[in-house]
């Protein structure tokens, strides 16, 4: 019989002691460690003994039909999974409260019910009268959907074996739990574990299982980090609350590419898909105004035109403010840097600002050409033309990188009537630039094309 004993958990970052602390010495965390109850010795039913031999296969061998993948029908939801759902995938998605997660799953699971999915939602947050009103308030209450609000994981797989489900969401993990483990849902033992048998049992009977899971305060998922290594596919959600887009995030997606966005808009009707978000994160632009440039970026395999927000304030401070969203902190740093050491302008003195218009946080290093020219536009008050769009890598001695997908990125922007693109010069010297594009070498030219005089030293 197995032994019981206890250990201390962390629950942010799932480092085990020996005993109780204040302070985790893994991930600084105060007041995160809690006693969990572990059995030692092997689980319930399994013996100590030698196991069995498995039965291997070859990479020619042919298992069963691979059946095609489960659209949705929520274009922006298939692009980001990588064209739908396959089968016996598990997805978690996470992002802040309130921001759509719940929202757009149940939109999703109504969906596919309505093409003959035969789909469950479980939920261990509402009841199911409040799921109810939730579908009837977005229009969904005809979809067959059968419903349940539990918490209890072997009921869950009790129904999964019995019921012929092809999928089931979960909402939360956070609020699932393994009644023979002697701590409450939410820690560590209890969230891992809930989603081991959940993945488990979907991978056995080939059901998609989609998790919802909450966030800690820094916007991590919340939990041991083995959970997002469990599961097939994580998406993010990303948007300010007060603002009507949400961008979801594939950072991980073994059916699809990575980093791949999906925009919607928060309405009465839920979220509603935003087919070409470049028309929308510009749509509010101030053309005559110091500080502003277009950039031309990609996610995942969409490039995307936002508006990039420079301010250059005196400061009234000893230590210059800088403040940033939806960008990197140390990358603004950076740049800064390297305007002041290789062009000669002065920051030193002055409060930076720098904002991405329209709540997507981009995460690419071909934003830097187009942040140094908001930021030197900033400073200077030279207004950027209006039809012209920025992308490119700063490097540290000032030179300028070249990104991939130029040609795409160059295609969108001619779509919207953007005439001219101050990029990287093309490394490959046979090959023609593309119409439209001013290809800039160095830092220096792209204070030329701003009509600048550079006043530092090229150094390489």
């Amino acid at each position: 019989m197995a032994k019981s004993k206890s250990n201390y958990i962390c629950q942010e970052c799932g480092a085990v002691t020996s005993k109780w602390t204040g302070k985790c010495e893994s991930c600084n965390a105060w007041n995160s460690i809690v006693e969990e109850v572990v059995e030692s010795g092997p689980p319930k039913g399994v013996s100590s003994g030698r196991g069995r031999a498995l039965p291997f296969s070859d990479l020619k061998s042919k298992s069963s039909e691979v059946k095609p993948r489960s659209k949705t029908g929520i274009a922006e939801f298939d692009r980001v999974t990588g064209g739908g759902l396959v089968k016996g995938m598990a997805l978690l998605i996470g992002g802040d409260p309130g921001i759509g997660k719940s929202t757009i799953l149940l939109q999703s699971v109504c969906a596919l019910a309505k093409n003959g999915m035969k789909c469950a939602y479980v939920s261990g947050e509402e009841s199911e009268d409040q799921i109810r009103m939730r579908a009837s308030r977005l229009g969904l209450d005809d979809a067959p959907v059968q419903l349940a609000s539990t918490g209890n994981v072997r009921d869950i797989i009790a129904s999964m074996e019995t019921d012929d489900f092809d999928l089931i969401v979960i909402d939360s993990i956070q609020t699932m739990y393994v009644d023979n483990i002697e701590s409450a849902p939410g820690t560590v033992t209890q969230v891992r574990t809930s989603a081991q048998e959940l993945i488990r049992i979907g991978k056995k009977r080939g059901i998609c299982v989609l998790i919802v899971g909450h966030v800690t305060k820094e916007g991590q998922l919340a939990g041991p980090r083995v959970l997002e290594h469990m599961v097939d596919t994580v998406l993010y959600f990303e948007g300010e609350r007060g603002h009507p887009f949400r961008i979801l995030r594939a950072v991980k997606n073994r059916f699809g590419p990575t980093d791949e966005i999906g925009v919607f808009e928060m309405a009465e009707a839920g979220l509603v898909e935003v087919p070409n978000p470049s028309e929308i994160f510009l749509a509010q632009r101030q053309e005559d105004v110091p500080g502003s440039a277009v950039l031309a970026a990609m996610e995942g395999t969409r490039p995307v035109l936002v508006e990039v927000q420079a301010l250059v304030a005196n400061t009234s401070f000893s230590t210059p403010r800088r403040a940033i969203v939806g960008w990197d902190m140390g990358r603004l740093s950076m740049i800064l840097a390297v305007l002041e050491a290789r062009c000669g302008l002065s920051f030193s003195d002055s409060d930076v600002y720098l904002n991405i218009a329209g709540g997507l946080r981009v995460q690419e290093p071909g934003a830097d050409v187009a942040v140094a020219a908001a930021l030197i536009s900033a400073l200077t008050g030279y207004v950027i033309p209006s039809h012209t769009v920025f992308f490119g890598e700063v490097g540290l001695a000032g030179e300028i990188r070249p990104t991939m997908q130029m040609e795409l990125r160059l295609k969108e922007a001619t779509k919207l009537g953007f005439k001219e693109a101050i990029c990287p010069a093309n490394p490959n010297k046979k090959k023609e630039y593309p119409q439209g594009a001013s290809p800039i070498k160095h830092i220096n030219d792209l204070m030329s094309r701003l009509q600048m005089e550079p006043k530092g030293t090229v150094a390489f």
